[in-house]
């Protein structure tokens, strides 16, 4: 997670809360973070911590993001709205090791200190398959021909490997990868094959799983959970499979379901984030702190999928459209705490939320987090226009 040690959450919100206004795209933090060499792991308050350097996970979000931008940028964002596509696609590029250890096929590295010295052979499994995500995009929505070319000659040297994780988190951040590969190149046989291979074993895990009453894949729902819905509903997209995207949709919503909770004083739902301090066992215990950023985002990110998916049913990409809104306003104060967890003087997100505060650290994974998650919000407005004006007057 991204929370840097060291540091005690604050006691009163930073920023008066109201209702989610429709947020501007603000780089500051993240640029603040991005150096010659790629994004920096943690900030101690905004200030960017060189004592941890740098990881893959974080420079693929960074990546993800730059990506959207230049993409956005083609649809009318103004031109200062940028971030360094190539520096990191570098780190990216950096990053695979052809040759570990053991002689299996080459992986990615993900830690590397602030010296630009390696920590490790390779890196975990959601870190490989975090970075083919990144890779698959950056051939779908790259904004040049090199881009598109250097991210593809990386992508086919890590896909051997990549096709050998085994968690179910590393399968679905794969898939998003694999999809967005197929979508640019469908002839590529090899990613064919990961991606039929992969999107069967996520389904058969969750059918493995699931009972009437806990429709999910695992006996414990941990971090970044939204992502498996997620992956799910693109498999079942490509593959022209139903069954799949209906089974997406039902543990989306059984997710959204368990994280979600009511004012008693106002009766308006917000968001409820699954706290890192526990999470949530199938008895229905649920940890209702420490919770993440990322989970917003991916909950925001996947419940706009959905409505793209039903767009010929009105009223359930309506409901899906709210469902994002409302995850959206996790991030400024619609939480179980009241906390806004953006400061206006940088643009960053903070590092997590605790019950008596926020944690004030502005690291990579929080802010991209939000940064994402505007991002997501943006492009999906420009796709159906005025949807979230429609949505914000009636939240």
């Amino acid at each position: 997670m991204s929370a840097a040690p060291g540091t005690d959450p604050v006691r009163d919100a930073p920023e008066p809360v109201g209702p989610p206004a429709w947020p501007d795209i603000d780089l500051r933090q993240v640029r603040r973070l991005t150096d010659d060499t790629g994004l920096i792991q943690h900030a101690v308050y905004a200030t960017p911590d060189p004592h941890h350097g740098y990881c893959i996970d974080d420079n693929a979000r960074a990546l993800l993001a730059a990506l959207r931008l230049a993409e956005l940028g083609e649809l009318g964002t103004p031109g200062d709205e940028t971030l360094p596509i190539h520096t990191y696609l570098q780190f990216v590029f950096y990053a695979f090791n052809p040759q570990t250890d053991d002689g299996t096929p080459g992986r990615f590295r993900n830690f590397m200190g602030f010296d630009r010295a390696w920590l490790e052979d390779r890196g975990s499994q959601d870190s490989q398959a975090r970075a083919l995500w990144a890779l698959g995009e950056a051939v779908c929505h790259g904004p040049t021909p090199n881009v598109r070319d250097l991210a593809a000659e990386v992508y086919g040297r890590a896909l051997p490997g990549v096709a050998r994780v085994t968690p179910v988190r590393s399968w679905a951040f794969a898939l998003m990868g694999l999809c967005r590969f197929y979508e640019a190149r469908p002839d590529d046989g090899p990613t064919r094959a990961t991606l039929e291979r992969f999107g069967a074993d996520l389904a058969a895990a969750l059918r493995e799983h699931r009972a009437d009453d806990w429709p999910w894949w695992e006996p414990v729902v941990t971090y970044d959970n939204a992502k498996l819905p997620h992956a799910l509903l693109l498999a079942g997209r490509a593959l022209d499979d139903e069954s799949m995207c209906a089974d997406a949709l039902a543990s989306l919503t059984w997710l959204l379901d368990r994280q979600t909770a009511v004012d008693p004083a106002t009766g308006r739902a917000h968001l409820s984030v699954i706290g890192n301090d526990g999470w949530l066992t199938r008895d229905g215990t649920k940890a209702k702190f420490d919770q993440q950023p990322l989970e917003a985002y991916a909950l925001v990110d996947a419940c706009l999928e959905a409505a793209r998916h039903t767009a010929g049913h009105h009223d359930a990409a309506a409901q899906w459209e709210a469902h994002a809104w409302r995850c959206f306003g996790w991030f400024v104060g619609r939480n179980d705490a009241g906390f806004n967890l953006i400061d206006p003087h940088t643009g960053g997100c903070r590092d997590g939320l605790h019950e008596s505060g926020v944690n004030r650290n502005q690291g990579a994974e929080s802010t991209l987090a939000y940064l994402l998650a505007v991002l997501e919000l943006h492009r999906y407005d420009r796709q159906r226009p005025g949807v979230f004006e429609r949505v914000a007057d009636g939240a």
